[in-house]
């Protein structure tokens, strides 16, 4: 996690374009404010510098680099596309640089608040374009256009049957074995007058990928025609894309000797199919219709991933056929055919066996030291030594990681390619003054040249943010990255950096590289299946009994008055019933009613006694706080319904991200909600369903990922939710009261799930109270509207919400007995959202909860005929919870 600048300011950060997409200058400083000594700037930036890491060697070069915004990095790297121009890479392209030699400025090419990025993709002129092209997703906009004339010009199916013959014959061959006609617009009506099998008897490989096939029986009627056919490559045609399953049954029937279809073996694989993975058959070398007795003799090593194998018990697989075999790679496969047993006894009969690639957990079991013990032969697991991996005692050991790169559809426009892409390349910091953290961190994306450098877990290089002052105020903070050599690095050396600096696995390294990297995905599933397993089995085993109210009311002498000390304006304001007084000395008051926390060192401040009645229960954090309170509901009840699944991101991110693969591979919404741990007012929260933001948000704090409801009740179209009042008298025995005042939160923009929506805050959120326009509902009017648009009651809604309020509650008291306390009365604020079911779902439980809607508005009672006084709002609550009234209160 990147290091929290000590001294910011709001402004400090600098965005590369303008409102009118022109270029911002720097700061213009007089000559006489701006820093010109070295001493001055180690003074003025000393906490940054020390925050960055940056060798104390390497200051003066930097301050001399910032004074004279000296941008010297592309005489000493290069940038490099890779993978098909789908990412780019670093390379060192000066002879040599040492250790600690030369330290580097890197511009921001974007920086933003994450509420602003969608809007800024949209209106910022050149911005949308120019991260397109820095994060690779604008490849299929930049077709080359003699690509495209070549594409045009293309051989004639005709020709390239002729020319296939003509080459055979050239080579001394008898006939053609190995056919390629791809993208050749090869329609059911044309393989037919083709006539392949009559011109090609002896066919072995025939490839027909990205053609227009759409007719199953065409085909497959074709295709058995081949008799000696081992391999069969259909894919990219509307027959494979519309009826995969259906054609494939139909081509493996009708042609039995079919070693590989579409890459997967068949069930008949054999030598060929082991051979064309083993580099020994291709177009050159197609192989006989009938193979010698031992072609796979020397075949070293073996590429199996992914090949669809369901049972590795195969003549052709032994070391009689492959005795000189040392490397395999079996990732990707399901082998549930076989029984860990039963494949460890196969591979240990491969006498040279030494390097072996396999998903783990996965079909040779849970655990990396295992399967070493198992075979002893082995010298590397999955690219790491085995005895590396024994003396570390890893379990789960993936060091063949391949990049995440970015996927998109071609009508895609540029700005949803961009806020799907920016999390591979996004670096954040938080803000702050000497008073306080800023509360929404800023985000940003290096230029070209910082952005080029990839990952490593042994890097090269370092990069840290760093503020500069130029004339020692904070109004003209501009920001840069530095990035300086943390090893000795030669001429054509790829430029690392490690994504995930100081995070070690006690931080969920290994999950988290996730955010980069296809890691994994059996591992995860089997950690999430677990994990919902164990949730599976839990249950409350008896409802606590509602208890009849016993608690001692506090007002036992006749005409005396109880001396309330309070921080809470409106309860200074509207408490004003006989039998309590407000005092300002804590010390003298019965009752504390405070928002802060009262901790043995507050009381010790304030002289506040244990015989002083307080607003709060010890250990309520087990509620008021979202990530215990997941936990604290799901050691009580498991996942009961009205709870979406959460998890506790510094926690469980493994369970997390096999909760989101398994809703991948079963086509179920993968929409979350990410909230920290203890925010109010929605701040810094988010909208996401890519995995790759969920993982990326966690370094701005502690969070909970809590499943989106995305298909909530709706009132006129626009997203709602609830805020319940309740009164907790006592927690042993249990003895709650919901009060009769409660309120709705109201959306002011019609709900929707576009991805573009997922950034409007009045769209997904409904407190705005601090932000946005605040529409208040009359409660009684918005009940009355809401059965009739959507034909229900609301009494059976309410009678589901009271025992859904009743059982969090009694989560707490039987997770949690030490919340009780004799000398503790609360009052919380419980959050409550209907789904398109009108099932209560919760959200939240708030400590000391704003309630300036019940204090304000009078409003008809839902459940009798009576009007609410706002006015009485807290003489009501106190009446209840130290005098033993019920009004306006209702026992749960």
């Amino acid at each position: 996690m990147l290091p929290e600048l000590s001294s910011a300011l709001l402004s400090c950060t600098k965005p590369p374009l303008n409102g009118e997409g022109q270029r911002i200058s720097r700061p213009e400083m007089a000559a006489g404010n701006r820093i010109e000594a070295y001493e001055d700037f180690v003074e003025v930036h000393g906490l940054l510098l020390a925050a960055s890491g940056l060798p104390q060697s390497l200051h003066c070069q930097l301050f001399q680099k910032l004074t004279s915004e000296t941008f010297d990095g592309g005489a000493h790297f290069q940038v490099e596309p890779f993978e098909d121009g789908r990412c780019r890479r670093l390379v060192l392209s000066s002879d040599f640089m040492s250790k600690e030699s030369h330290v580097f400025l890197v511009d921001h090419a974007w920086t933003f608040r994450l509420s602003d990025a969608y809007n800024q993709l949209l209106e910022v002129p050149g911005l949308a374009e120019r991260m397109a092209s820095l994060m690779c997703v604008d490849v299929d906009m930049n077709l080359d256009e003699d690509a495209k004339e070549e594409e045009v010009d293309q051989q004639s199916v005709w020709e390239l049957l002729e020319s296939e013959i003509h080459g055979a014959k050239e080579k001394g061959n008898d006939s053609v074995r190995w056919l390629e006609l791809e993208d050749l617009q090869i329609d059911d009506d044309t393989l037919l007058s083709l006539d392949l099998p009559t011109k090609f008897p002896d066919l072995l490989a025939l490839s027909l990928t990205g053609n227009k096939l759409s007719n199953v029986d065409v085909v497959a009627q074709e295709v058995a025609k081949f008799k000696h056919l081992r391999a069969l490559w259909l894919n990219n045609n509307p027959a494979v894309e519309n009826c995969d399953e259906i054609l494939q049954q139909k081509v493996l029937d009708g042609s039995p000797n079919l070693e590989i279809y579409n890459s997967r073996f068949t069930h008949n694989f054999s030598k060929w199919a082991l051979g064309f993975c083993g580099d020994i058959y291709e177009k050159d070398n197609p192989g006989s219709i009938y193979p010698a007795d031992h072609s796979l003799q020397d075949v070293t090593s073996l590429d199996l991933s992914h090949r669809c194998i369901h049972n590795l018990n195969n003549k052709a697989f032994s070391p009689v056929e492959l005795p000189s075999l040392s490397y395999l790679n079996l990732r990707g496969n399901p082998l549930e055919q076989n029984s860990v047993g039963d494949l460890l006894e196969i591979l240990k009969e491969f006498p040279c066996l030494s390097s072996l690639e396999v998903d783990i957990p996965g079909p040779l079991g849970e655990k990396a030291v295992d399967i070493i013990e198992s075979l002893p032969n082995l010298h590397t697991l999955n690219s790491i030594d085995v005895k590396k991996i024994l003396n570390s005692g890893k379990h789960v050991i993936d060091s063949m990681l391949l990049p995440r790169l970015p996927e998109w559809t071609p009508e895609e426009p540029l700005p949803d390619r961009v806020i799907n892409a920016m999390w591979q390349y996004l670096m954040t910091y938080r803000l702050a003054d000497e008073e306080k953290i800023d509360e929404t961190s800023v985000w940003y994306v290096m230029d070209e040249l910082g952005s080029a450098l990839r990952h490593s877990d042994e890097p090269n290089f370092r990069v840290a943010p760093f503020l500069f002052m130029p004339d020692g105020k904070l109004a003209s903070a501009i920001s840069f990255t530095i990035l300086w050599p943390i090893l000795d690095v030669q001429k054509g050396d790829e430029c690392t950096r490690d994504y995930l600096f100081g995070i070690g696995e006690d931080k969920q390294r290994s999950a988290r590289l996730t955010a980069w990297f296809h890691t994994p995905q059996n591992y995860f599933v089997h950690e999430y299946e677990k994990y919902i397993r164990n949730l599976q089995s839990k249950a409350l085993a008896s409802p606590i009994p509602q208890t009849t109210s016993n608690t001692e009311g506090r007002h036992q002498i006749k005409g005396g008055t109880l001396r309330v000390y309070t921080d809470n304006p409106q309860v200074e304001e509207y408490l004003n019933r006989p039998e309590f007084i407000i005092t300002s000395d804590p010390k003298e008051a019965d009752i504390i009613w405070t928002s802060m926390q009262i901790d043995e060192e507050t009381k010790k401040a304030t002289g506040i006694t244990d015989q002083q009645y307080v607003n709060q229960f010890p250990f309520e954090a087990c509620l008021v706080m979202k990530h215990h309170l997941a936990e604290t509901v799901e050691k009580a009840h498991g996942c009961p319904e009205w709870l979406q699944p959460t998890y506790n991101l510094e926690t469980h991110l493994s369970q997390l991200i096999g909760d989101y693969l398994v809703r991948k591979r079963d086509g179920l919404n993968n929409l979350w909600i990410l909230k920290p741990w203890n925010m109010a007012r929605t701040i810094d929260t988010t909208v996401t369903d890519n995995l790759s933001a969920i993982i990326r948000l966690m370094e701005t704090g502690p969070k909970i990922c809590q499943k989106y409801i995305e298909h909530p009740a709706l009132f006129n179209g626009k997203k709602f939710d609830l805020r319940y009042i309740v009164l907790v008298r006592s927690m042993k025995p249990l003895e709650i009261f919901l009060a009769d005042s409660f309120w709705v939160r109201l959306a002011n923009n019609p709900y929707s799930l576009e991805k573009q929506s997922l950034f409007e805050y009045e769209t997904h959120f409904t407190v705005m109270n601090y932000r946005g326009k605040l529409n208040h509902k009359n409660i009684a009017d918005f009940v009355k509207e809401f059965e009739q648009e959507h034909n229900v009651k609301w009494l059976d809604i309410h009678s589901r919400v009271r025992s859904m309020i009743r059982s969090v509650f009694e989560s707490a008291a039987v997770v949690h007995p030490e919340m009780h306390s004799p000398f503790s009365r609360a009052m919380y604020g419980l959050d409550v959202m209907l789904d398109s079911s009108f099932q209560p779902k919760l959200l939240e439980v708030t400590y000391c909860p704003d309630c300036t809607r019940a204090c304000k508005y009078d409003v008809e009672n839902v459940f009798g005929d009576e009007i609410i006084k706002g006015r009485e709002f807290y003489n009501d609550v106190f009446g209840c919870l130290f005098l033993n009234e019920t009004t306006h209160a209702t026992p749960l």
